[in-house]
């Protein structure tokens, strides 16, 4: 049983990622008229309508370089390349969009203040992962000196 899960490990993750990206391009092409009834239902005005919605659609756009970059990791580590220069990049630039759309959902929070929960998750997810990023440079640079070793 445990050698069936490990074996299809990346192939759920990689699952994950099409039905985030899928949810994604619902929330991408149904946004507007989303966001005009809850403006409507919490009874906010035009600018904060206008920001609400601003803020969902910049977060979008990392929310697909994101999907991507942990495509493309996932994609790697099924070939087996694991702590290569590249990986290290892509986790990267996974912790960046995190943190730069936790830096927008704090913006956000002039609009709705709710953000900043998101704005809080978003951050700690960078965090987490840049650890990651950094973890994996380690190994990268331990690998290429037991390399140069033997």
């Amino acid at each position: 049983m445990q050698d069936w899960l490990k074996s299809k490990s990346l192939l759920f993750s990689q699952i994950f990622v099409i039905l985030f990206a899928l949810l994604l391009l619902v929330l991408d092409l149904g946004c507007v008229p989303i966001v005009r009834w809850f403006a409507a239902l919490r009874g906010m005005g035009d600018t904060s309508r206008r920001g609400f919605l601003a803020v969902l659609l910049l977060c979008s756009v990392f929310g697909w370089v994101l999907l991507f970059a942990m495509w493309r990791l996932l994609g790697n580590l099924r070939r087996a390349l694991v702590f290569t220069e590249q990986n290290i990049r892509l986790l990267h630039t996974v912790s960046l969009c995190c943190a730069l759309a936790a830096l927008l959902c704090i913006g956000g929070c002039f609009f709705y203040l709710p953000y900043l929960l998101a704005a809080a998750a978003a951050g700690f997810m960078a965090l987490i992962v840049r650890i990651v990023g950094n973890v994996f440079q380690k190994a990268l640079d331990m690998k290429d000196e037991l390399d140069l070793t033997i």
